[in-house]
């Protein structure tokens, strides 16, 4: 099977930059956060017994944490299944980072079930990503 990458892919490349951004705009955040509640490196998160606002600190910093756990499959998704859905997976990438950044403001009121209002929905997104990737094999295998 020749396989040729659509014009249309430059859109998927596109989300791949905004995921970029949108990591070091975490990281910025959790930076300030660090000098907001005073938590000095390396320690990676606050200790409660140690910092009355470890909990602000430390959902800032989890929230952030949880986005570079899935950074790497959410990538391999969209990379892959935009391959032979160009338009839908950028879309589908569009909406989870959109889903993320409520996920990531949520977590950071300090009440980590605020993370699920609305960023819970990055699920659908991310499931959605891995139906394009599963077409694209299905796709692949049926050419041999």
């Amino acid at each position: 099977m020749a396989f040729e990458i659509s014009g249309d892919y430059g859109f998927v490349a596109l989300i791949c930059v905004l995921t970029l951004v949108f990591n070091m705009w975490m990281s910025v955040s959790v930076v300030k956060a660090r000098k907001k509640y005073n938590v000095p490196y390396p320690a990676l998160y606050a200790v409660e017994s140690e910092n009355k606002e470890a909990k602000m600190f430390n959902c800032v910093q989890r929230g952030h944490q949880n986005f570079l756990e899935f950074l790497p499959f959410f990538l391999a998704n969209l990379l892959l299944g935009g391959l032979k859905h160009p338009l839908l997976a950028a879309g589908l990438g569009f909406g989870y980072i959109v889903a993320r950044y409520f996920y990531f403001k949520g977590y950071s009121t300090g009440v980590p079930s605020n993370r699920m209002k609305l960023g819970g929905s990055h699920f659908l997104f991310y499931f959605g990503l891995v139906g394009c990737t599963v077409s694209l094999s299905i796709s692949l295998i049926a050419s041999r």
